[in-house]
């Protein structure tokens, strides 16, 4: 097992992870897979990955995991933090607690893992650090406060980290996908129409809810395996980008919003809504 690379990868039992995953293990890596949901990862195993329960919310869960690596392998070239989710609503709406329960997801059980693996990465002096956030880490929709201020944070983050680690031969990757095929649309406008379908925002929730749903499904999104191939060529890469964009809308609206400024684009989002 040792004489392989070797890459962890988390948020693996479905859409991005799991196309992750699995590219990487056709790459030749020694792939550990870790989710919640171990027998969503079936598939990965049989192909040879080594898969692992962790609630990336979870400091326990996450040190296990990580106690298990470093004991079997030592450690990992490579680290993909890909788990994370969307939550959406009105500020207003929105419970304090779920919105830290979104921070710890998507950036503070990111930041644990990497931290525990940073000093046998260290110790080797080399080692890639790919860190899938989103569009939407540089733009911002309708009714996303939350989801949006996860990805911005933890594009600075990544920034930062990517500083602090080349000195050490470690590589930071930002990864920005689009519109990916992978439920992300239905979880959302569901949660929106659960949580604020009446009341003061009912109209603005049912047109964001719609507008999501008639995003994603039927072919209109991108299929994950495109993230999966940026992956694959940035952890190949003795100097690769800091980072990649990919999947649909996504270089459009990170432009649009560049070139327009923010009143602009709070004029072509709106307009989406009509």
């Amino acid at each position: 097992m040792a004489s392989k690379r070797t890459a962890l990868v988390t948020g693996a039992s479905s859409g991005m992870g799991k196309e992750i995953a699995k590219r990487l293990i056709k790459d030749g890596f020694q792939v550990y897979a870790a989710a919640r949901n171990i027998e969503k990862m079936s598939d990965l195993a049989k192909l040879g990955a080594r898969t692992l329960r962790m609630d990336i919310s979870k400091d326990a869960e996450i040190k296990a995991a990580v106690d298990t690596i470093l004991d079997e392998v030592g450690g990992v070239d490579v680290l993909v933090n890909n788990a994370g989710f969307g939550l959406y609503g009105p500020v207003e709406e929105v419970g304090i607690d779920e919105a830290r329960y979104q921070f710890e997801v998507n950036l503070f059980g990111a930041a644990r893992l990497t931290q525990l693996l940073l000093p046998s990465m260290r110790q080797k002096r080399s080692g890639t650090i790919v860190n899938i956030t989103s569009m939407g880490g540089k733009i911002y929709t309708l009714l996303g406060a939350w989801y949006h201020a996860t990805k911005h944070a933890l594009e600075g983050w990544s920034d930062c980290l990517r500083l602090e680690l080349a000195p050490f031969g470690i590589k930071v990757v930002v990864v920005e996908p689009g519109l990916i095929e992978t439920g992300f649309g239905d979880v959302v406008a569901n949660g929106l129409l659960k949580r604020s379908g009446s009341g003061p925002y009912a109209k603005l929730t049912q047109a964001v809810a719609k507008s999501t749903r008639d995003a994603y499904g039927q072919g209109r999104g991108t299929n994950p395996s495109v993230i999966a191939d940026v992956v694959s060529k940035a952890v190949k890469e003795a100097k690769p980008r800091t980072r990649y964009v990919a999947g649909k809308y996504a270089l459009p609206m990170i432009k649009i919003r560049e070139w327009l400024g923010d009143r602009m684009f709070d004029r072509v989002i709106m307009s989406q809504m009509r």
